[in-house]
């Protein structure tokens, strides 16, 4: 219940609850309303191109911590293996095919499915950038491996279908319980 001071009669005076919260609303509303104009009205940001250039290297700019954000952000049901895969692939991000290719998965330039390689080089796919060969990934993650329940079976496919490597899914595992990437997700 809600009282208001009556200034002639110098007492209090009982407010019915629905006129106060319509007033309260009222109130709440046109101020709402107020500042969501102002904000449209700002300014937009007006860049120099050398700005959106530095801006755009930095976002393309390669760092683990981004990739381990990607990764989680893309929501693989074992991203601690994806990520162990990119480490073995790309020779913990030193090696040529991730250097001048951008590509972190050791992939091969897809045939039967969706792709975002821009070409082959050295034999293997090269991307714009390493986000785009993880998004690539993702495609053929969703492609092949979206069925996948369990850590067997994603380790069962790789080994059939992926690795040319026999020890590859052994060295995966290391990775995975040296470097505690479970943790990481």
């Amino acid at each position: 219940m809600y009282y208001k001071f009556n200034k002639e009669t110098l007492d209090l005076e009982k407010v019915k609850t629905s006129k106060y919260i319509i007033q309260s609303l009222g109130f709440i509303i046109g101020v709402s309303l107020i500042l969501g104009f102002k904000s449209l009205t700002k300014e937009p940001i007006n860049l120099t191109q050398e700005s959106k250039l530095i801006i755009i290297r930095e976002y393309n700019e390669f760092s683990e911590k981004k990739l381990i954000d990607k990764i989680s952000q893309l929501n693989f049901k074992f991203p601690h293996i994806v990520l162990a895969q990119s480490k073995l692939e790309s020779g913990n991000f030193k090696s040529i095919i991730f250097l001048e290719n951008n590509n972190m998965f050791g992939m091969k330039r897809a045939r039967l499915r969706v792709n975002l390689a821009k070409g082959t080089n050295r034999g293997h796919a090269y991307y714009e950038n390493w986000q785009e060969s993880l998004y690539d990934y993702s495609l053929f993650y969703s492609t092949y491996l979206s069925d996948v329940k369990t850590e067997s079976e994603y380790f069962e496919y790789l080994k059939q279908n992926y690795a040319e490597d026999p020890t590859y899914i052994q060295r995966l595992k290391q990775i995975i319980n040296k470097q505690n990437l479970k943790l990481l997700f």
